[in-house]
């Protein structure tokens, strides 16, 4: 596998004495990752190249290509000139529905809707199936505390994205980095497809904003809740809402806001 970091010389400035020393710094690796279905490229996105598997199971699910991970026959990742090319083989009635479906996506880092031709190709994930597990404060606390413990690149780097899949006490069962922040959460969803995790076992923790994509992501999953440490958008409430998503975020390690669904110790104390 490819490193996911690279150390770079640099000089440290001190802006008060004027001070400049010399050190090395920990970079993460960002790559083009080539997406190819059968023989078709379908997406360029820039990743941190590891956990290609994850992330490409994630990422068809994500994106409305597949339904269930059995649909995904084969995963091959080869290295290539420019980067890294990852193809899918999908059943044959799945393919077939895949190139009925006509989209170019050429993404960034974190790109999420990138060569969307209109308004009516915006993704719409169905409601999770099922009653919402409850969610206790304590848990999300706890997830929230715990988190940087898990971060191993973005504790050498300060430089990448994390999402974590937390039991529903707070502990944190499996987590992946990315330089992207929606591929971080398709990496971490895919592994959980692959596993094949109950979403009503837990709940979901990002890192970084909540944004429209992030919502969807979760929600195609079929995830419960989604705990965001930075804060949503507006699409990003109004789909929770509508997909009946428990929403928290601005998660700090002494707060955070509830902004879709009710944690019940919550609920109390604010109609106290």
């Amino acid at each position: 596998m490819a490193a996911t970091s690279r150390a770079v010389p640099a000089r440290s400035i001190g802006f008060a004495r004027q001070e400049s020393i010399s050190l090395t710094c920990a970079v993460p690796v960002e790559a083009p990752v080539s997406i190819v279905y059968g023989n078709v490229p379908y997406a360029v996105m820039m990743a941190t190249p590891d956990d290609f598997e994850d992330f490409v199971t994630g990422f068809s699910l994500t994106e409305g290509i597949i339904e269930q991970h059995e649909e995904i026959r084969d995963i091959l990742v080869e290295e290539a000139d420019k980067g890294w090319r990852v193809t899918v083989s999908l059943s044959p009635d799945r393919f077939r529905k895949h190139l009925a479906r006509t989209r170019s996506l050429s993404g960034r880092t974190g790109c999420g809707l990138c060569g969307i031709g209109s308004l009516d190709d915006l993704p719409e994930a169905a409601r999770p199936a099922g009653a919402a597990p409850v969610l206790a404060v304590e848990a999300v606390a706890r997830a929230v505390h715990d988190l940087d413990n898990h971060q191993p690149l973005n504790d050498l780097t300060r430089a990448v994205h994390g999402a974590a899949w937390c039991d529903l006490d707070g502990g944190i069962r499996l987590v992946r980095e990315d330089v992207g922040r929606h591929n971080a959460l398709d990496k971490l969803i895919g592994a959980l497809l692959r596993a094949g995790q109950d979403p009503a076992g837990g709940f979901l923790l990002i890192t970084s904003r909540c944004s429209f994509e992030m919502v969807e992501k979760a929600a195609r999953f079929g995830a419960h809740h989604l705990v965001a440490v930075s804060a949503p958008t507006s699409l990003a409430l109004d789909r929770a809402q509508a997909l009946g998503l428990g929403l928290i975020a601005v998660a700090r390690q002494d707060s955070a806001l509830v902004f879709q669904g009710a944690l019940p110790e919550v609920a109390r104390k604010g109609a106290a």
